[in-house]
């Protein structure tokens, strides 16, 4: 009843928050382990520094951001992911935001490989990599890169997203350039790259995610059951990946005209940005 209980409340939340969900989970099964048993085997999914041994285990080019450092690493990893997808997930879908999220770590973790095997002489810590951060970065910077001049609540005053994206960047930059966490840094820096991108190719009508999206498709039909062809009957095709990627892109369009338009209706059409009444416009002579 209770494992039925807690399937039921997993399955109710959105995406970033079973990301959430699976972090704090792997955090503390982690440290059980460590606590009970003096050591882990999380090592084995961590990004390691050294690109043969990250070839014997290829799988930690993703597996390494459910690990943490410690508590103040997850803890403000999840409240950024968890406000910043608040943001994404009212503009863009579950797909869109996996491709994000998942994109943004994957170049995050081959620019930590690229800087510790390129520039070796200026890192010279024995660490592997773990940690959202990458990701999180990603979705981040995509919906600061997205909606630039889109206000939020910080404490006591608004700000506009740019500037936070902007603080984000060059705090890493100023990291790396003292020389502390260069290969961390390196993979923030890799995360944000790809949320910029992300945003502002999908602005012109180019959705860079759209092969991740089909490749994870093929993947999941692997594991799907095939249907058995009923005798005499009219049997309809699946949906291909392009067609979904088609279907999503369609949606998320539409989210983002109903968001200028709600904007145009609380505060006028001045107070829109040359990129969103450009983006207004060139949807209304699609339409």
């Amino acid at each position: 009843m209770m494992n039925g209980g807690l399937r039921y409340q997993f399955a109710r939340l959105n995406i970033a928050e079973k990301l959430i969900a699976i972090n704090i989970l792997i955090f503390i099964v982690d440290g059980l382990s460590g606590a009970l048993f003096g050591k882990t085997f999380s090592h084995w999914f961590h990004l390691p520094k050294d690109f043969f041994e990250f070839l014997v285990q290829p799988w930690s080019l993703v597996t390494y951001s459910f690990f943490h450092a410690g508590l103040g690493h997850i803890f403000w990893n999840m409240i950024v992911l968890y406000f910043a997808s608040r943001i994404f997930l009212n503009l863009f879908d579950a797909q869109r935001f996996i491709n994000v999220y998942f994109l943004g770590l994957m170049l995050g973790g081959m620019l930590f490989l690229l800087s510790y095997n390129v520039f070796p002489t200026l890192i010279n810590s024995n660490t592997a990599l773990i940690g959202a951060s990458a990701g999180v970065n990603a979705v981040l910077i995509f919906v600061c890169a997205y909606l630039p001049n889109q206000e939020v609540r910080l404490i006591f005053f608004n700000i506009k997203l740019w500037y936070i994206g902007a603080a984000l960047v060059i705090k890493d930059l100023v990291l790396i350039g003292m020389g502390e966490n260069i290969g961390g840094g390196m993979a923030h820096l890799g995360g944000a790259f790809l949320g910029y991108m992300y945003a502002r190719q999908l602005y012109k009508g180019n959705d860079i995610g759209a092969g991740f999206f089909k490749f994870r498709q093929s993947i999941m039909d692997l594991f799907k059951p095939k249907e058995k062809k009923a005798p005499l009957k009219t049997v309809y095709k699946k949906k291909s990946a392009s067609q979904n990627s088609e279907a999503y892109n369609k949606q998320a369009k539409q989210r983002k005209i109903d968001t200028i338009l709600d904007k145009i209706s609380k505060s006028g059409y001045e107070s829109l940005s040359k990129e969103e009444k450009d983006f207004l416009f060139k949807a209304g002579k699609e339409d």
